[in-house]
């Protein structure tokens, strides 16, 4: 392949220039940065905006009246309407802000799973799922002595749908399913899911956190009743997050904890709940990372969908075809429809051993089990190498990393 039909590299090199740690060498090498399916670099907008915010703003919110904490809640509540608006949510009041998919996931297991599950009711999840969307399932299912079902996957790396009509029953309370597999990056038919399970009487929450980078969303086209995503994996800072939830279930659920933002009035005998959305969002948040988040989607919106969808799409393509073509590499994850994550093994080579030698060449991926320990067993494998694009990579880095590992591959 001479040639790479990508976005316009001279913009993808003014990309690049918006993000400080890609100029960077490690080892000696220049940085070739594939685990933003762990998490994405940040553009100076975003570092910019944390900056400020504790340069000029630093207040807490929702309770000061002076300048600094006025300035500091309407920045905040800025940012919520750029969520909202960005996923497609009815209302500014649908959005939570959390500490990430993993706490926005945990929230729902505990104010509706707690309320609404009960023994013998069943939850279904899939055999694809990240950790964060297996283990609050299992413990809400332990603790309500409730079944935990699971959808069978492809050799593939695809979800067996005619197994899910099995599995789905009257008993059925929550269906919990990714939008995109952080591993494979298969990308599943969630409206087809949803429809499924709302025919059934189930909610579907949707894992989101590797569909915001990658993938326009709307909740509204999609009718998921809860969506859990973080902003460090779409170019925003580490430790933010969201859950989006339909109006009706979030003001039927009880408060997720307790303490200062999220009440009305406290007597030592008695406390009235705030209103939505700040109902679950007790305490001080990530002011910073929440402020800076608008930044992050910024980015994504003037970059736009499009762009980012045939760049990354065209990069994976290509590091398919060189890696394919690479002796005793073994691709895991072959769904015709995916996002740009490549996980493959060498035959004969660790991963970890792969991993290392990798990073002395300056190039970064992940390596293991991707906290996806059932779908590695389901592969009989230990663990991946994992290479995730994103909008700033660019063909010379595929290049590279199919080179090195070319050169492990006949060393070994």
């Amino acid at each position: 392949m001479s040639t790479l039909h990508t976005h316009n590299r001279v913009a993808i090199q003014n990309i690049r220039k918006q993000f400080p740690a890609l100029q960077q060498t490690v080892h000696g090498k220049p940085l070739v940065y594939l685990d933003n399916a762990a998490t994405t670099q940040k553009p100076k907008a975003v570092l910019n905006a944390i900056t400020n915010y504790y340069q000029h703003d630093n207040a807490n919110v929702h309770r000061g009246i002076h300048t600094l904490a006025s300035r500091a809640t309407a920045a905040l509540e800025t940012s919520r309407v750029a969520v909202q608006r960005f996923i497609h949510a009815t209302s500014a009041e649908e959005i939570v802000f959390t500490g990430g998919t993993t706490a926005s996931i945990n929230l729902v297991a505990a104010a509706y799973g707690q309320t609404q599950v009960h023994a013998g009711d069943e939850v279904i999840i899939s055999h694809m799922e990240h950790h964060a969307n297996i283990v609050p399932w299992q413990m809400l299912c332990q603790a309500k002595k409730a079944v935990l079902k699971v959808i069978p996957i492809s050799e593939a790396g695809t979800l067996l749908l005619p197994a899910l009509k099995k599995l789905l029953t009257p008993r059925t309370k929550i269906v919990a399913i990714s939008y995109v597999s952080n591993t494979l990056g298969t990308i599943n038919p969630l409206k087809e899911i949803i429809k499924q399970a709302h025919a059934q009487g189930a909610i579907v929450v949707v894992d989101g956190a590797q569909a915001l980078p990658h993938l326009p969303i709307n909740v509204q086209d999609l009718d998921c009743d809860f969506l859990a995503f973080s902003a460090h994996k779409a170019y925003g800072p580490t430790g933010v997050g969201a859950l989006y939830g339909k109006k009706a279930l979030l003001e039927n659920m009880p408060p997720y904890q307790g303490g200062g933002e999220m009440v009305q009035e406290v007597t030592l005998a008695h406390t009235t709940y705030n209103d939505l959305p700040y109902k679950f969002e007790a305490g001080t948040p990530h002011i910073a990372g929440i402020i800076a988040w608008q930044e992050a989607l910024n980015f994504i919106t003037q970059v736009g969908y499009s762009n980012i969808m045939a760049h990354e799409d065209a990069l994976h393509t290509y590091a398919l075809e060189l890696l394919s073509s690479i002796d005793r590499v073994r691709i895991v994850g072959t769904a015709p429809q995916k996002i740009s994550i490549l996980a493959f093994t060498i035959e004969g080579v660790h991963h970890l051993d792969a991993g290392m030698l990798l990073d002395a060449h300056g190039i970064a991926v992940r390596t293991g089990h991707s906290c996806t320990q059932p779908l590695m067993n389901f592969f009989h494998i230990e663990g991946v190498i994992r290479a995730s694009f994103a909008i700033y990579n660019t063909q010379e880095e595929v290049e590279q990393l199919a080179a090195v590992v070319a050169r492990l591959v006949q060393k070994n």
